[in-house]
């Protein structure tokens, strides 16, 4: 008697229409993959770009790309630099003029030439901050520092310093393409005793200006006195001067008539003074 198999298996031919499609799919999702990792490219607001052509002459230093949407071939590359103003800190030991070792902590802001990034990427490079920058402020501010006692780093020469190492920082980095816009001292640490020496001598400088401006403020006061008195006795002599009988006379009449035209009730008797001057008597 046959049997009849109700569960024969799979086709064979559904395999192979299976894998007639799951390559050209493979090839597709690569290229996808391909495509969108490669040819679409967005610089973001604060980026520049620059694009390398694989087989058109390598990098378009004087070609360069702003913010938005791009489309690059997929053998070539777009390198995107960050062109805003940022951070940077570095923290050094550094020798005085006196041979003290100081240990100081600056911070810098620094950016990218926007228009010579191709340049940048062609001679130095994306680490340009390892490679330029912390090198070039360290040279300066050894430099710099050698030529001036802890005590004017500390206090009365900082700003003048400051101003030093980034001007000659600026120099130095300005013909690899790079722009720095500020150099400053976060801090200064000395040895403990000269610190304590330094802030001592500076005490005692400020009260020694605060004695003196005591003594100016003084002298000031006697001198404003002096001539005050002077003053006073030049208007009395003056005044001793032009006063004659016939003007205290005549002062006097005045002062009577002035007198004798108040409401009060008075007697008023002429030629009754001293010098003939009026008399005046209240009831």
């Amino acid at each position: 008697m046959a049997t009849i198999n109700v569960n024969p298996g799979r086709n064979p031919l559904e395999g192979k229409n299976l894998s007639k499609y799951l390559f050209p799919a493979f090839i597709v999702l690569m290229l996808f993959l391909l495509l969108t990792n490669t040819t679409f490219v967005t610089i973001s607001p604060g980026q520049k770009g620059v694009k390398f052509k694989r087989f058109a002459g390598g990098i378009q230093k004087e070609e360069i790309y702003d913010q938005g949407f791009h489309i690059v071939m997929p053998w070539d590359n777009m390198i995107i630099y960050d062109v805003r103003i940022n951070e940077g800190f570095e923290k050094m030991d550094v020798l005085s003029k006196n041979g003290l070792s100081i240990a100081v902590e600056l911070s810098y802001r620094f950016k990218p030439k926007a228009d010579k990034i191709g340049y940048l990427h062609d001679n130095i490079g994306a680490d340009y901050i390892d490679r330029i920058i912390n090198p070039e402020i360290r040279s300066a501010t050894r430099e710099v520092i050698g030529k001036y006692l802890p005590e004017e780093l500390y206090s009365t020469k900082r700003e003048a310093i400051q101003d030093e190492i980034f001007t000659q920082t600026k120099n130095a980095i300005e013909s690899a393409y790079l722009d720095i816009d500020a150099i400053l001292i976060r801090s200064v640490q000395l040895p403990d005793k000269l610190k304590a020496a330094i802030e001592q001598k500076l005490e005692e400088e400020q009260l020694a200006f605060q004695f003196d401006f005591k003594l100016e403020r003084e002298r000031k006061e006697a001198e404003r006195k002096i001539i005050e008195a002077q003053a006073k006795a030049d208007a009395n002599r003056i005044l001793s001067a032009s006063i004659t009988d016939k003007i205290l006379k005549d002062k006097g009449i005045e002062a009577t008539l002035e007198l004798a035209q108040s409401p009060n009730s008075k007697i008023v008797i002429v030629g009754g003074g001293k010098e003939g001057l009026p008399l005046i008597l209240n009831n």
